[in-house]
């Protein structure tokens, strides 16, 4: 306990042990959909489910592990929903890419973002980009993950007239999606700690004693990670068209482990007297470590989760909340006998569900400026209608610069913004 004390300073921060660990069980039951929710997804990309499934466990142990002990802070990381989505349904799916391919581009994004954080570029990139462009891309990124998750369910599907139709919502994938949306979203309503979780189990347990799905049993010894260890193709990844891919991981996993930093640190009262977050490089080398450890084990980009506010409320205030976390995502390896069993239609209604809490961005724009508004929309619209993240990002700048240069707004352009511009006309018009 002494050390304990010494390490994660525990009566500087308020707090003790008995606190924290209650505070690192909330925040895991709160995120540990990712364990069955991700392998779901990564897998229709030809991926190994058994060896993501140990990926995922173990990309966010040592992404908890690294944020806890070295930067001292109550944040779990985990393989990010969207990027995940945009792994599979956009890169491999989407462009034909072979997933060994995807996760070099996963590990490259993670060494810039390593570079990045080690030079101290990140701040002057935060600051270079509008707050409307972030704002867009959040809800787009949330619209993407609405459209996979009503495509999986089989409640919108592909129609030769319309391009999309609505589905059979007599299907009982599409009825077990549906209940488990509603389900989940009241009960995160009613602030019940695991709700996404309990909405995946409840819809998984149903759906077997309606014999719409068969039990594979609860734990057993974890799978092999062979399949997809060490798989990573860096340089398939050094693909030129493979660029906007590499940007687009980068480019969230940057944006969104900064807004995760900065909202738990305020809500957990950690900033310092001049509102900045201390030990901001040590977090974000944590989270782009963990992101370069995931690609090699075989999973997606690795990110910091908002959920970790909810170990804020009950009272963790250190590292040692993550590192509780991650000492449970370790032990989730032994229960891959449960995630196995967990349809796909079990896992749309918490995409759909995490879909409604990132379009709650599109709130916070300027709706009253039309040099703002219109990029907000075309990021966020082009994302799920190209069914593609990094898409959606470069019309997003572009019509950003194309707007303020036309509407003579050039004081509210700046180097970085203008630059990232033309990358992507020119990938548009000369690389693809």
């Amino acid at each position: 306990m002494k050390f304990l004390e010494q390490h994660f300073k525990l009566s500087e921060h308020k707090t003790n042990v008995k606190t924290e660990v209650i505070a690192g069980i909330t925040t895991f039951l709160t995120m540990a959909y990712i364990i069955f929710v991700n392998p779901s997804i990564l897998s229709e990309a030809g991926m190994d489910y058994g060896a993501v499934f140990v990926a995922t466990c173990v990309a966010a142990a040592i992404g908890c592990l690294v944020m806890g002990i070295w930067a001292n802070y109550p944040i779990a990381q985990a393989p990010g929903m969207g990027l995940n989505a945009f792994f599979t349904y956009g890169v491999v799916l989407g462009m034909g890419y072979a997933w060994e391919a995807a996760l070099g581009a996963v590990f490259l994004s993670g060494f810039c973002f390593f570079l990045l954080s080690i030079f101290k570029i990140r701040e002057w990139i935060i600051n270079s980009i509008p707050l409307s462009l972030r704002l867009g891309i959040a809800a787009g990124i949330g619209l993407f993950l609405a459209m996979v998750a009503l495509k999986n369910a089989g409640i919108v599907v592909s129609n030769p007239a319309t391009y999309v139709a609505l589905g059979d919502l007599s299907e009982p994938s599409a009825i077990y999606a549906l209940v488990g949306f509603f389900v989940i979203t009241a009960l995160s309503y009613l602030n019940v700690t695991g709700a996404v979780m309990i909405g995946i189990l409840g819809v998984t347990v149903v759906a077997m004693v309606l014999g719409h799905n068969e039990y594979g049993g609860l734990m057993s010894m974890p799978p092999s990670i062979a399949p997809t260890l060490m798989q990573m193709d860096v340089m398939a990844a050094l693909d030129v068209a493979m660029l906007s891919v590499i940007f687009a991981f980068l480019f969230v996993d940057l944006f969104d482990t900064s807004g995760t930093l900065v909202g738990v640190a305020q809500r957990g009262k950690l900033l310092d007297k001049d509102g900045k977050l201390p030990r901001v490089g040590r977090a974000m080398m944590a989270d782009s470590t963990a992101s370069m450890a995931g690609a090699a084990l075989g999973t997606s980009t690795t990110t910091s989760y908002i959920e970790s506010t909810a170990g804020i409320a009950a009272g963790g205030r250190t590292g040692l909340t993550a590192v509780v976390v991650g000492v449970l995502f370790l032990l989730s390896l032994f229960f891959a006998p449960l995630a196995g069993s967990i349809p796909a239609y079990a896992t749309a209604g918490a995409l759909l569900y995490v879909a409604v809490l990132m379009a709650g961005s599109l709130a916070h724009a300027d709706w009253d400026d039309a040099t703002e508004a219109a990029p907000v929309l075309i990021a966020a619209l082009a994302m799920p209608l190209t069914f593609s993240i990094a898409e959606g990002i470069a019309l997003g700048f572009i019509s950003y610069v194309a707007i303020k240069t036309l509407s003579g707004r050039f004081k509210d352009l700046n180097i970085a913004v203008v630059l990232l511009a033309l990358l992507f006309v020119a990938k548009f018009f000369f690389l693809d």
